[in-house]
């Protein structure tokens, strides 16, 4: 899992100065994911069902291959278009097709190490093996943004922190083949639950662990239960603006700086790990010691959310872009844990199951529509999408204070 994180925020970090290196438009680097997200969306709850009937491991090593198999394709199609071997719109068409491999497999790995954990520990220990797999993943989003720029050398360029996390990534699968124990026949059984398409510190949520230990599978909920809707939906709006402004930041920060596309991996990344430490440092640190309730995690969070797009919007220099990056990553710290919890606290403990997958599908969709929308935003203004969500977030605490139960 900390791999997974690694290499996706890793990948994150770079894919704005390749877009520039190879002259693309920065709308085509940014939907690239789109299908990759529509994938995981859609079959992220179908492995996690599966791996209740085919073994955790299998299920596991399968998603860690999709990832092996994802970065390495990507890598090569990359490399051709930084060398110019083929087109730029050939290149990013072919990572589009590429990283959907990651989508549609990848995505069975963190249902299926939950399920696998929640088979393997005693109820007393399963939420604290699952905490601890869900700081593994957080951990990654540091590591990525962090060790991204040591892998550009010379011979793959920009393309070389693909090629590093696949080699990574085949260490691990082949670790877990040899020393992960076959759980296929084990007696005792552990649900896995899907979680939203990976980005800048999404680790498993509450929910997914309340899903991950309960006992049995339960009917689907709708979004639309008075109970569980007003979280739902406040939980989608961070969502978006979250997904639109982390699209944006690496072209933001090469424009605002000046900065030529080869060399400027660096600077994005140093601004990607303040916001992933930010965020889980709201998450790890702030509020289990605040012991704010779901309400005022939303509303802080989006109002701190709010201050720190605005702070970036008007910075001049890398330190203040960093900084006002790291306040609105502060902020959706707050709100994602908000609405979870919302949620999960709306319905009895017989529904958590339930709960868990509406939560993982309004994360997921946030990652289908809003990178192209922040993006489309960023072409017409640099300043426009910044503004434009930290109006929505304000409108979110507004309306929230209203609609929001305590």
């Amino acid at each position: 899992m900390l791999v997974a994180a690694a290499g996706n925020t890793a990948l994150q970090s770079i894919m704005p100065a390749i877009g520039r290196e190879i002259g693309l438009k920065d709308f085509y680097v940014a939907i690239a994911y789109t299908w990759s997200a529509v994938l995981w969306v859609l079959l992220a709850p179908f492995w996690a069902e599966k791996s209740d009937h085919h073994g955790r491991k299998l299920l596991t090593m399968m998603g860690v291959c999709g990832f092996i198999v994802s970065m390495t394709l990507c890598g090569i199609a990359l490399f051709s278009g930084l060398r110019g071997w083929i087109s730029g719109a050939l290149t990013f068409s072919l990572f589009a097709i590429f990283r959907a491999i990651y989508g549609g497999l990848g995505c069975a790995t963190p249902s299926a190490t939950q399920a696998y954990l929640a088979s393997k520990t005693r109820r007393s220990g399963r939420v604290a093996a699952l905490s601890a797999l869900s700081s593994s993943f957080g951990l990654g989003t540091i590591i990525g943004p962090a060790v991204a720029p040591l892998f550009v050398l010379p011979i793959a360029g920009l393309a070389g922190p693909l090629f590093a996390f696949a080699l990574i990534g085949l260490a691990v699968v082949v670790s877990i083949a040899i020393w992960l124990p076959n759980d296929r026949y084990g007696r005792r059984v552990g649900h896995g639950a899907a979680m939203s398409y990976p980005s800048l510190a999404s680790p498993p949520t509450g929910a997914s662990v309340a899903a991950a230990t309960a006992s049995h599978r339960q009917k689907r909920l709708s979004w639309k239960d008075p109970r569980v809707r007003p979280w739902i939906i406040a939980g989608v709006v961070a969502g978006h603006a979250q997904a639109a402004i982390l699209t944006c930041i690496g072209f933001f920060v090469i424009d605002r700086l000046g900065l030529p596309a080869s060399g400027s991996e660096g600077p994005i990344a140093i601004v990607m790990m303040a916001g992933a430490v930010a965020t889980l440092g709201a998450q790890w640190g702030l509020i289990p010691r605040l012991g704010l309730n779901p309400r005022a995690l939303i509303l802080w969070g989006a109002l701190i959310a709010a201050a720190g797009l605005a702070g970036t919007m008007i910075s001049q220099d890398l330190y203040e872009i960093t900084i006002g990056f790291a306040v609105a990553s502060l902020g959706f710290g707050f709100t994602r844990p908000g609405f979870t919890a919302g949620a999960s606290l709306a319905v009895p403990l017989a529904e958590q199951g339930a709960v868990a997958g509406v939560i993982t599908s309004a994360n997921g969709i946030s990652y289908v529509l809003a990178p192209a929308l922040g993006i489309s935003l960023y072409g017409w203004n640099h300043y426009l999408p910044f503004a434009a969500f930290a109006l929505l977030l304000l409108a979110l605490a507004a309306v929230g204070r209203r609609r929001l139960a305590t």
